[in-house]
This record gives C-alpha cells, structure tokens and sequence, in this order.
C-alpha cells in the first residue's frame, strides 16, 4: 500500500512539473514588474526616501535628551584664597572645594530657530521624494524593454527548432525514397550517402538550436525573476509584425530618462543652497533643568543626615552663530555644486540629442524591416513553390537530387530570414515605443 501511494505522489510531481504556462508578452512583463529584483528594489527606494524625508524635517524639531553621570573624586583639587574674606586678612588659605561623590541628572532641549539649512533641506524633500519615483519608474521601463526583447528571442528561437523540425522530417522522407531507389538500384550509393550527411547536418543543427532555445529561455525567466524550472509557451500571434503608424516627433522633455536628470539638477541647486546657507548666521534655542548630588559618599539613596544633599538647577538661552571668515572654504564648496549643475546641464543637452536619435533610427529601422518582411514573405512563397516542385520532378526522375537538395536549403534559408526579418522588426518596435515614452503601454 505504501508503494502504491509513493508511486501516486511520485507521479502526481511530475505531472504538476510537467504543467506548460501560457504567457503573453503581458503576462511577462506584469511578472517581472512584480518579482524582478530591480523593480522591487525601486520601490524599497521610495520607501527609504520617506525615511530620508523624515529625517531632514526632524533637523527642524525639538532635539531633547536626558543625561547622567556619577563621579567619584579621590583627591579633590584645592584652590588658594585671600584669608581677608575669610576674616584673616594678610593671610593665605588653601581650600578645597567639592565632595568626594557627585551625581547629576538632567533634561536638555535643543530647537533650532533660525537655519538656513534646515529650511533649504525641507524645502528639498519634496524634489527627493519625486525624484525616487521618476527613478522607479525609469527602472520598470528598463525592465519592460530588456523582457520584451528576450521574449521575441525567445520566440525566434522557437521558430528556428520548429522549421528545422520540418526540414528533418521532409529530408527523412526524401531519405526513405532515395534508400528504397539504392535498394532497388534506381540510386547511385553516392546520392545515398549525401542525403545521409544532410540529415546528420539538419540534427546538429536542431541539438544546437534547442541548447539556444534553452538558454534563451532561461535568460528570459531570470530577467522576470521566474523559477528557471518553469515550463513557458509563448502564443503565436504575440509574433505578428503590424506596420507602425507614423506619428510626431516625441517631446524628449517627457521621456522618464530627461526627467530624471532635471530632478538631479533641481537636488544638485538645493545642494548649491544647503552650502550657501553656511553664510547666513543662525539662532537656537538651548534650555535644561538638572538636579545634581554632592556629599562624601554615593549620592544615590543617601540622605542629608550623611552628608549627602540635592539640588536643582536650571537655564534658558539663545545661541547665536555669524559666520565671518571661513578661510575660503565655504566658496570653494559652492563653486564646486555649481560645476556639478553645469555638468548635469550637459547632460541633459547630450540626453536630448541621444534620445531624439533614439526615435529617427527606430522609426528608420521600422521602416526598413517592414520592407524586408515583405521581401522575405515573397520569397519564403517563391521558395516553397520551387521545394515542392523540384520534389515532384524529382520524384518522376526530372530533377537530381543536388537540385533538390538546393531547394530545401533555399526554402529553409528563406524561412530564417524572414524569421529573422520580424525578430529586427519587433525589436525595433521596442526601441520606437520606448523612443516615444510609451512603454507601459505594452502592460495595460
């Protein structure tokens, strides 16, 4: 009985590992938005920038603190003093000032009144927070783009084992004629032999192209963050080539990779103002109430009758800070953050040129693709017509077999090429929706 139950369980498993998930190139992308670890980094990011946020607003807040301490002073230290106050003019006295044991405990309060960096920090929280967003979502364009080519490449792949797989079988039943011809002395050995080589090339190349397949769809699974041991299948219509419909130049100012460098320039002007704020002067408020213990013993617990006495103290103040020289430091500091918005500004030049460049090739490579896709469609046709026709002469003895063995190379050289055709295609369909800031419309 038990056997029978492991057996049961055992091919329970491999019947749930054998299970094949359909997925659409949304599906995909939804997966890696979700389990990816860049995109979920991302959003640790805006978590941790609100974190940021707080920190710079608790620079404007009441800063309390409680303290203690305990001393004990083995030898104290005597001071020497006119005898004239003591009621012994013209004499010296040496005293000693202070108890063996001393404790104080006590409440401080800092709040700043007047901070020209605390308020440019607060003023900058708000450019923090938007800025980690822009990046989260710079971040699940890159990983909708980088997922989106490896499921076409994927599917190319595919493409490729499935027509060798045809070829294999179509060069098999051309292998079974010319061996049966040999057998029958119809067939030099020859022509046995080179259908022989061709079928052992066509199996090379499908071993070869099923490590490609494999490998491709691991690389898509890691860039999902999907179990590499899951089974996939991708559904044909996903790899349909539609012409693209000509549109407007794209406003670069509203790609995610513009605005994020905008958003580095804003922090990199609140930086450039933080250091400026050195300059201005600045007012605090500082107040504390301590309670302190004295006496030739621990203070803590004792009573007066042993020597032991507490009291209380207390003090209110404003600090004032005005900076006057700094030795050039401060200066030196500014002109430093107004090199790096320089710097950033350049950037942003270079991003805009690189960005509309992005948009002209895509829409140039779109075009020419869509042309070779028609060119290949024709010829996979013309090929196909010549296979089956060089077959059918072949067949009534009208064609050799290396005339029919060059048009199976044709037909399948003409069905990469137009497999190939539409993977450049879509590729450059990517390129262009991203060109256009309009890639999370491939999720929705």
């Amino acid at each position: 009985m038990k056997r029978i139950i492991l057996i049961f369980l055992c091919s329970a498993g491999l019947s749930a590992n054998a299970q094949v998930t359909t997925l659409t190139l949304k599906d995909a992308l939804n997966y890696a938005l979700q389990n990816k670890a860049e995109a979920k980094k991302s959003k640790l990011q805006i978590e941790n920038s609100e974190y940021q946020i707080q920190e710079i607003r608790s620079r404007a807040l009441p800063q309390i603190s409680a303290n203690g301490n305990l001393t004990y002073n083995p030898v104290i230290q005597t001071t020497v003093i006119d005898g004239a106050g003591f009621g012994q003019p013209g004499t010296t006295i040496q005293a000693a000032f202070g108890q063996k044991w001393t404790s104080t405990a006590g409440v401080s309060l800092t709040q700043a009144i007047f901070d020209q960096a605390v308020f440019t920090g607060l003023r900058a929280a708000q450019t923090t927070r938007e800025f980690y967003q822009i990046n989260d979502q710079l971040t699940e364009e890159q990983v909708i783009e980088r997922v989106a080519n490896n499921y076409y490449s994927v599917y190319v792949q595919r493409e490729r084992l499935i027509l060798l797989d045809s070829t294999y079988a179509n060069t098999t039943k051309v292998h079974d004629i010319v061996k049966g011809q040999f057998e029958n002395g119809l067939a030099k050995k020859i022509d046995l032999d080179r259908i022989v080589v061709k079928l052992s090339n066509i199996d090379t190349d499908r071993q070869q192209v099923k490590n490609q397949v494999e490998l491709q769809e691991n690389a898509l699974k890691f860039y999902m963050g999907m179990p590499i041991e899951t089974q996939i299948e991708i559904p044909k219509k996903e790899f349909e080539a539609v012409p693209a419909a000509l549109t407007e130049v794209p406003n670069v100012e509203n790609r995610t990779e513009y605005q994020l460098l905008k958003k580095q320039e804003e922090l990199l002007v609140f930086q450039k103002k933080a250091v400026q704020a050195e300059y201005y002067p600045t007012l605090s408020l500082s107040a504390g109430y301590n309670y302190i213990g004295q006496g030739p013993e621990m203070p803590w617990f004792a009573k007066p009758e042993k020597g032991v006495y507490w009291s209380d103290f207390s003090a209110i103040g404003l600090n004032l800070h005005i900076p006057i020289f700094t030795g050039f430091g401060t200066r030196a500091r500014v002109r430093q953050a107004d090199v790096e918005i320089r710097s950033i500004q350049e950037d942003m030049k270079d991003t805009k040129l690189s960005l509309d460049l992005d948009y002209r090739n895509a829409m140039t490579q779109i075009n020419n693709n869509m042309v070779t896709i028609e060119n290949q469609r024709e010829n996979m046709r013309l090929a196909r017509e010549i296979l089956s026709n060089t077959k059918n002469n072949y067949l009534q003895g009208l064609a050799s077999l290396t005339d029919l063995l060059d048009a199976e190379n044709a037909h399948q050289e003409a069905q990469n090429n137009f497999t190939r055709a539409v993977l450049n295609y879509k590729i450059a369909e990517i390129s262009l929706i991203k060109s256009k800031g309009e890639l999370k419309t491939l999720i929705k």
